[in-house]
């Protein structure tokens, strides 16, 4: 969303250089006319900046809602697991091997794995709900600017 900010103010200080420019050249007669194409320049752009906004939340929305039906499917393998298991530091930083079974050891895994699966759901429910906000909170602003640029077009 941040790559997106660099262009669209880019492209909104180029319009607004050539509205000034404009504006210079038609003089003091034309300056109603000026202030409302100033006008409605901000509302199109109000209304581009929200609606982008609310398409990049519905974006975000569908994304953290495939990672709840489907995490990520990134674990440690069962052998990189049992490796890093069976060493354990004291408080004097020496390395001691523990000894588990394989019983234990696989039960240790599958917990260590439905784990990072929660883990995983967990985020991707929050940032569900990050992206809902990306949606509800520019899109109010949208439509009473769609409505304002219904109103002087009619």
């Amino acid at each position: 969303m941040v790559s997106l900010l660099f262009p669209i103010g880019f492209l909104c200080v180029v319009l607004f250089i050539i509205f000034v420019i404009f504006a210079g050249k038609h003089g003091e007669s034309d300056q109603e006319r000026v202030n409302e194409l100033i006008k409605n320049l901000y509302v199109y752009l109000v209304c581009f900046a929200t609606l982008m906004m609310s398409i990049g939340g519905g974006v975000g929305l569908f994304m953290a809602a495939s990672d709840i039906i489907v995490p990520n499917d990134y674990y440690m393998s069962y052998e990189e697991y049992k490796m890093n298991q069976n060493y354990k530091f004291t408080p004097d930083h020496e390395r001691v091997v523990e000894e588990y079974s394989e019983e234990e050891m696989r039960a240790m895994y599958n917990n260590y794995r439905e784990a990072e699966i929660e883990r995983s759901k967990n985020r991707a429910k929050n940032s569900l709900i990050k992206s809902f906000g990306w949606i509800i909170i520019p899109l109010p602003i949208f439509i009473l600017f769609s409505r304002r640029l219904r109103k002087q077009q009619a």
